[in-house]
This record gives structure tokens, C-alpha cells and sequence, in this order.
């Protein structure tokens, strides 16, 4: 009986764990909650801090964590977070319906310090570290097989350094793994011996003598300019074209006009009045007056007599 029931209490330990997620800082991460879906709410909590709560009836309420802000919920009961952060790492609460399911989400961080392409001889150090589980136990895996501490420090780094470098943490007896790829170059060697001169060919323009720099051709200063020389150059022409085209379209409206001025002006003098020898005459109303009078001073016809 006691065996029955400790496999119950493993069992039931096993269901509420959950799963283990692996992300990294600005991915997207998608948790299961593993209980398909509800009759009443769902709610999901990082940590003690509530997510969301979503009944099967009424309106959906957010917590108020920073989390909050890059969540959502994906179909009825999971949870989606876009760009993480390193301080989303730890534990979360699925409850559905009073029945719980947490979940442990990983985020690591490999880093080299400087990072980029390394010289040889150079100085450089390597960072492993996960949050989100109570004891961690990082180790570097070199390429050679050796192993090393969360934190490696290289004085003086070599050609047998570069490759793949893994960073090895184990959770819940489950060990995972983070690569990290070194690159080394050598350094560049000094040329010792300067190049023979070379005998010129037939036909072929001289060569400057050692010691005297040979002076471009126009053709490889033009090439050699940068792309935004080529666009100011290229603005520069559009303008000095757009300008002379304004002179010329100016410079025959004003001629234009200036014949239709000119026109109008000469049809003005020729509709003038023609200057006529004006003789000095009397007015009408006076020789009506001056007939009149003339009349009167006339004297009157005789009358017949009356028998």
C-alpha cells in the first residue's frame, strides 16, 4: 500500500513539474500548459506574479509585471512570450480549472570578451552562465575535449584555441549544451624581401623607378569615389538642367510678350483720328436763328379785299 501510494506521490510530482524550456535573450518561447482546455478559467503565473486570467465567461484580466507586456495567450490554454529577457527565466503556473502545471524555463548566455574574430596572442575571456534553477553547474567543453570552469580566461590565445567551444549545465538530471564558435587568425607577416624588378615588355608603358609613387589615373580616382559622391555629382547635374531649362522657358515668354506688345502698340496708332483743316463756320443753331430774324423783318403779303 505505502508502494502505491509513494508511486502516486512521484507520479503526481512528475505531472506538476512539467517541462523544461531552453531559451535565449530576444527569441520566442511557446508553453504548453498540457491541460488542452477549460471549463471555467485558466490562468498563468510567473512566479507569484499573475499573467493573465482568462475566464470561459467575461472578460479577460492582466497582471501588472513586466512580463505582461510580451505575452499573450496561444489558443485556449498555452502562453507565448516574445523577446525574452534574462529575468523571465524561473518558474511557471499553469492552473486550469484549480488543477496546476509549472513549467521551468531556462535562458543562458555564452559570451567571449572581446568578441569577434581573435589574434594570436591575444587576451580572452569566456562566460557561461543560466538562470532559472537554484544550483547551476556550468562547465566549458574545449575543442580538444578539456574541460573548464563557467569562466575561462585565455592570456595569451593560439591557433589550438579556435573551433567550438560548448558550454555543458545539466537540470533535473537532464544535461544541455550551448556552442560557441572561436575564431583565431594569425598575424600578418611582414613582406622581407622586396619583389625583383621585372624587365619591361615590348610595348608596354615604363615603370617607375623604386622609390617614386606613380601617380593614379583619372580612371581609378573615379572609380575609387564613394557612392554618395556619385549621388551629389548626379543631384548636382539634375539641378544645373532643371535651371537652364527655366532661363530658356523664361527667355522666350518674355520675347513673346514683347511682340504682343508690340503689336498692340502699332494697332493702337493706327486706330487714331486723322488730324482734318477745321474752318471756322457758324453753328447750326445759329443760322436757324439767323433765318429766323430775317423772316420776321419780311413784310406781311397783302390780303384780298372782300366784296
Amino acid at each position: 500500500m505505502k508502494t502505491i501510494v509513494c508511486f502516486g506521490i512521484v507520479l503526481y510530482s512528475l505531472c506538476a513539474a512539467g517541462e523544461v524550456l531552453v531559451g535565449k535573450p530576444g527569441q520566442k518561447v511557446l508553453l504548453q500548459c498540457g491541460i488542452p482546455s477549460f471549463s471555467h478559467n485558466v490562468e498563468w503565473r510567473h512566479g507569484t506574479d499573475m499573467i493573465f486570467n482568462k475566464p470561459k465567461k467575461g472578460f479577460k484580466r492582466n497582471g501588472k509585471s513586466a512580463i505582461v507586456s510580451r505575452s499573450r495567450d496561444y489558443g485556449e490554454t498555452n502562453l507565448q512570450i516574445s523577446n525574452l529577457k534574462e529575468e523571465d527565466a524561473g518558474k511557471f503556473t499553469c492552473i486550469v480549472d484549480g488543477k496546476r502545471q509549472e513549467h521551468t524555463l531556462l535562458m543562458f548566455s555564452v559570451s567571449a570578451d572581446p568578441p569577434g574574430e581573435l589574434q594570436v596572442g591575444a587576451e580572452v575571456s569566456l562566460q557561461c552562465g543560466v538562470r532559472g534553477q537554484d544550483s547551476a553547474s556550468q562547465q566549458w567543453k574545449s575543442p580538444n575535449g578539456q574541460k573548464h570552469p563557467e569562466t575561462v580566461r585565455i592570456e595569451s590565445v593560439s591557433l589550438s584555441d579556435a573551433g567550438t567551444w560548448e558550454c555543458l549545465y545539466s537540470h533535473g538530471g537532464v544535461e544541455y549544451k550551448e556552442n560557441l564558435v572561436i575564431k583565431v587568425k594569425e598575424p600578418e607577416a611582414a613582406a622581407s624581401t622586396q619583389k625583383p624588378e621585372s624587365t619591361p615588355i615590348h610595348g608596354s608603358f615604363p615603370q617607375n623607378p623604386p622609390g617614386v609613387s606613380q601617380s593614379p589615373s583619372v580612371t581609378s580616382l573615379l572609380l575609387g569615389l564613394q557612392w554618395w559622391v556619385w549621388v551629389a555629382v548626379g543631384v548636382g547635374l539634375l539641378v544645373v538642367f532643371l535651371l537652364v531649362v527655366l532661363v530658356i522657358v523664361l527667355v522666350k515668354r518674355i520675347k513673346r510678350r514683347k511682340r504682343r506688345y508690340l503689336k498692340m502698340k502699332m494697332g493702337r496708332m493706327r486706330l487714331q483720328p486723322k488730324e482734318y483743316c477745321h474752318c471756322e463756320r457758324p453753328a447750326a443753331a445759329e443760322k436757324t436763328a439767323a433765318r429766323t430774324s430775317e423772316r420776321s423783318r419780311k413784310p406781311p403779303l397783302p390780303q384780298p379785299l372782300l366784296m
